[in-house]
């Protein structure tokens, strides 16, 4: 197991009960929300497979989501949708995805492991860790919880707007989703911010 409990363990010795990792995924898509999840795995959790989201086959991912929700003692997802992505910017959805994340907690969290290195806005004592998903136990099953989460969404997406192929790329700005932009317009859920660059 490449991710362990060490960040985890660390904010426990310091006095901290309720130790929640935070990731989100869908900041770099050019459409749909971006979500967030929160989870608190129990002390000693051990998950089989357990990484970096981004590392994992859809397959893994999916076959995971699942153990992770039955094995954390609390876990949350949460989302800000395209308009409000749009009507800020993205690190603001981003930070607001992630506290409402945490908020969702049925066991509310008194710390919180966040992965990346900002974390403006999140309202509980929390620490950053850049590469997160990929060492820290609890950060690693949120990015899971998010990313399985916002392909679901991508998935159902790509029935309502065949043509632009969302199930392949999941979003992001593929020569192939650039090329379907150029032929269709954007649909309702594209973020308009994102396409500024598009000629």
């Amino acid at each position: 197991m490449s991710v362990n409990l060490h960040y985890e363990d660390k904010a426990r010795a310091a006095g901290f009960s309720s130790v929640c990792g935070v990731d989100e995924a869908g900041a770099g898509p050019l459409m749909g929300p971006v979500y967030a999840a929160a989870v608190i795995l129990p002390g000693g959790c051990e998950i089989e497979g357990l990484n970096d989201s981004k590392k994992m086959t859809e397959k893994k991912r999916e076959a995971l989501f699942p153990v992770i929700c039955e094995k954390a003692v609390a876990y949350a997802i949460a989302s800000v949708d395209e308009k409000e992505i749009d009507a800020t910017d993205i690190l603001s959805a981003r930070m607001k995805a992630m506290q409402l994340a945490i908020d969702a907690l049925q066991i509310p969290a008194d710390y919180a492991l966040i992965d990346g290195n900002r974390s403006t806005g999140i309202t509980v004592p929390s620490r950053c860790v850049v590469g997160g998903d990929g060492k820290c136990a609890d950060i690693a099953a949120a990015s899971v919880l998010a990313k399985v989460t916002r392909d679901r969404y991508m998935r159902g997406m790509a029935q309502t707007y065949p043509q632009y192929g969302f199930e392949k790329h999941k979003g992001y700005g593929t020569a192939a989703h650039y090329a379907a932009i150029r032929e269709y317009g954007p649909c309702p859920i594209h973020r308009p911010s994102f396409l500024k660059k598009m000629h």
